[in-house]
């Protein structure tokens, strides 16, 4: 095996001069210290804010087109991408195929490493293409330190399929061949040298919690601060959808906004809908397409 490239430039590989004696300290003082040094994670996003807009209005421009979100990474930052994707579909009843979350190795990199993976610059190019990732697509690549070949050389292939890409990363001066939104999140060393696990993995899942929540507002699949598109599929979110109508219509006792639930066939959106102007599942229905989805626009009509 040849000698690997020279990381010791990357600023997430960097010593912590604050953690030097981190195995002499108590557990209370390894503690503090965790969490004093997590105080960074909201800044560095926070001091992203003008790309990471910059990002987040591509991804919505694109999915409003019937483009499709993917993400991709190694290791930590696959991880993260998967978990972000996979939660979409309970929270906001969308597409399981318009928001993909790759890491390399597969699926079973989920819960057994295969770090060798993320080392091939080409290990992602036929998994993309079977995807048919194209002009309509956002490709986002998840890299703490910046530098991992299976991310850069995905973010290169999709760039020359005609793809949006954005790099999400945690190194200053990264660079990156066809990265049109590169969003730093400058966490800088990590208490435990190198493990980007910690704080760059945190900053990171914030900055994913951000983009795709703030898609889904802006798609309309939001009311307030309130779900109102969830997917009801078990107790926990049947209940929350039976509170949800109830904030929305105090007059509902529990009883009966379950009734407007079944009938509405755990459509929550619809039953909103069908509620507030006393129709069936077939208008109310009809009543969200031609408001693209928008309950606030449909109670705007209803009271016009």
């Amino acid at each position: 095996m040849s000698t690997p490239p020279d990381r010791g430039h990357v600023a997430t590989e960097q010593a912590n001069p604050g953690s030097m004696l981190l195995d002499q300290l108590s557990i209370r003082e390894c503690i503090d210290l965790f969490i004093e040094d997590s105080r960074v994670v909201p800044d560095s996003v926070a001091a992203a804010s003008p790309n990471l807009e910059h990002l987040v209005e591509s991804v919505v421009e694109k999915y409003r087109e019937g483009g499709r979100l993917l993400y991709i990474g190694a290791g930590t930052s696959g991880r993260l991408g998967v978990l972000d994707a996979s939660e979409c579909p309970p929270t906001f009843c969308s597409d399981p195929d318009s928001i993909i979350g790759i890491i390399a190795g597969g699926d079973s990199a989920l819960r057994r490493s295969s770090e060798g993976r993320e080392d091939d610059r080409h290990g992602a190019v036929q998994e993309l293409d079977d995807l048919e990732i194209s002009g309509r697509d956002v490709l986002i690549g998840i890299a703490a330190g910046g530098t991992t070949p299976y991310v850069l050389g995905a973010i290169e292939h999709a760039a020359s399929r005609g793809t949006t890409t954005g790099l999400i990363t945690c190194s200053p001066g990264t660079s990156a061949p066809g990265c049109d939104h590169l969003i730093i999140l400058d966490t800088g060393a990590e208490l435990l040298t190198g493990s980007t696990r910690l704080k760059a993995a945190s900053a990171t899942k914030l900055a994913l919690n951000i983009i795709t929540t703030v898609l889904f507002v802006r798609l309309g699949k939001v009311h307030g601060n309130l779900m109102v598109d969830l997917a009801a599929t078990n107790d926990k979110l049947i209940d929350r959808a039976i509170r949800i109508l109830r904030t929305m219509f105090p007059e509902l006792d529990r009883s009966g906004a379950m009734a407007v639930l079944v009938d509405s066939g755990y459509m929550l959106k619809p039953a909103i809908v069908m509620h507030a102007c006393g129709c069936d599942l077939e208008q109310a229905m009809r009543l969200l397409e031609c408001h693209q989805g928008r309950i606030r626009k449909v109670l705007e009509g209803k009271d016009a």
